[in-house]
């Protein structure tokens, strides 16, 4: 093997988990939930569709029970963006008419996207709180000054994917509270490693996927809402899925189903259920704080080579306003797909934002794993004495 080949991958140098996340055995667990599947749908009798929608009730349950979310409060979508248009759509107007919807400017794009296409239609305006100049993340506080009584709903980013940065969320939804407003929470790139719940604080609805720590299927996005708002919903984006019964084919007569079924639509997106139930089941079981101690030690010592190679720390430095991903940023002489490149040259996965090299450490990755990133980078970058 020459020095420019590509070294076969164990997994100790992988570092994606802001993006896709893996556990031992994820391609074996996920290959026989899809087989059982194919099996299932496959079959000449007439059980498919009652054992499709069972495996997909697995899924919100075992949803249901990470974030404590109570029974016929969440349901499944195909993305955090869906699920986010669903509860807008739904909302009654005296949340959004002539009022605001608060973002801040490092929010998930896909949902700024959303929501300033949903603006005008809906009478609601969209203040995007600015990052402060040369600042990573969106401060709290700047949240807070923009945050008065005309905010309707606020959706509040739980980790950034671009700084890592973790919200005071317990002090943001007090805030909220007082202001009146409505409080959501997009938790994808914290939920499976950083402990949340709907109830604490308590918020009035939770848009998040199964991806990253959780290791799951793209197109397995969950909503959660909670009681009263949700009673007081009336989705725009329904079909026959959002009754109480869903063989309903009286035109003239359709009803909302009761819970958060009313959030479905059209026939669900079953197949990306069944595929993460696996990875649920093995996250359900694992030794959360073990796994967050893991995450915590790997990240301490990527900050402190980053320091010593003179690497720019991209996210806050203390623990517990961090998410579990490092951001770094690059020095201007890199070419930033140059050093990904690099780096998956030897076996080493990470990505860019821009010049932001994005680090998350999980329960795959080891030391060994973070000894030979920054060895690697070493080379990439120059800097190898």
């Amino acid at each position: 093997m020459t020095n420019s080949d590509p070294i076969a991958p164990d997994g100790s140098a992988y570092f994606l988990y802001h993006s896709i996340g893996m556990y031992p055995g994820k391609a074996q667990a996920m290959a026989q939930a899809f087989t059982d599947f194919s099996e299932s749908w496959g079959a000449l009798d007439d059980g498919q569709w009652m054992r499709a929608l069972s495996a997909r009730q697995e899924f919100i349950d075992l949803w249901s029970r990470l974030i404590g979310a109570p029974k016929g409060t969440l349901t499944s979508a195909e993305n955090v963006t869906t699920a986010l248009y669903s509860l807008v759509g739904a909302l009654p107007s005296e949340h959004l008419q002539g009022r605001k919807i608060l973002v801040a400017g490092d929010c998930f794009p896909s949902l700024h996207f959303l929501l300033a296409g949903l603006a005008p239609r809906l009478g609601f305006t969209l203040e995007t709180v600015p990052l402060r100049r040369g600042e990573n993340w969106v401060r709290d506080e700047d949240m807070i000054a923009h945050w008065d009584e005309s905010v309707g709903v606020a959706l509040l980013t739980f980790v950034t994917s671009t700084a890592s940065h973790r919200c005071d969320l317990a002090a943001l939804a007090d805030h909220g509270r007082r202001m009146g407003s409505l409080v959501g929470v997009d938790i994808t790139q914290g939920v499976g490693l950083l402990p949340y719940g709907v109830d604490a604080p308590a918020v009035d609805f939770t848009v998040s996927t199964t991806l990253k720590w959780l290791c799951g299927t793209p197109g397995a996005g969950i909503l959660h809402v909670a009681e009263p708002l949700l009673k007081n919903c009336r989705p725009e984006l329904r079909g026959w899925f959002s009754q109480e019964n869903i063989f309903s084919w009286d035109l003239d007569a359709f009803a909302y189903a009761s819970d958060a079924r009313r959030f479905d639509h059209g026939t669900p997106s079953v197949l990306a259920c069944a595929g993460s139930v696996p990875a649920l089941k093995w996250h359900a079981a694992q030794d959360q704080a073990a796994m967050l101690a893991h995450n915590r030690k790997l990240g301490g010592m990527i900050i402190e080579e980053a320091g010593r190679l003179g690497l720019t720390l991209a996210s806050p430095p203390e623990e517990e306003r961090r998410g579990g991903s490092i951001m770094l940023r690059l020095p201007e002489h890199a070419e930033p797909t140059a050093v990904v490149n690099g780096l998956r040259e030897k076996g080493v996965f990470t990505d860019c934002r821009g010049r932001i090299l994005r680090l998350s450490p999980g329960i795959i990755t080891t030391e060994e794993g973070v000894a030979h990133l920054f060895e690697t980078l070493h080379g990439l970058l120059g800097t190898r004495s």
